[in-house]
């Protein structure tokens, strides 16, 4: 199964530059170092957002988990295609609210 609405998937800005690659978050600090490693950086985020989008209409989801009363996290695994070629596998995290039909990103992180 792929990503209910995959099409309407949304990655916020903030997600990815103070987040996911941003060195000084506290809580995304190692995930800043595993991605920036692969050729992505805070300049051009919106290369990460494809990578991420295209990530989830490749793959399958691989578990569904019910977060009542907010909505369900799709879990997707498989290879992130890297501005630098290594693609390695990932673990992507997307969440539908209840009532919506559009994913947003919740998480990457390395497998």
């Amino acid at each position: 199964m792929k990503l209910p609405f995959v099409e309407n998937a949304v990655v916020p800005k903030n997600k990815i530059t103070l987040y996911l690659l941003n060195l000084d978050s506290k809580n995304g600090k190692s995930k800043a170092r595993f991605f920036l490693a692969f050729g992505f950086t805070i300049e051009t985020w919106q290369i990460m957002v494809d990578a991420l989008k295209h990530h989830a209409q490749t793959h399958d989801v691989q578990s569904v988990v019910p977060r009542p009363p907010f909505g369900t996290h799709y879990v997707i695994e498989g290879m992130l295609i890297t501005p630098d070629g290594r693609n390695p596998q990932v673990r992507v995290i997307w969440s539908i609210d209840e009532y919506s039909i559009i994913p947003r990103l919740i998480s990457a992180y390395p497998l």
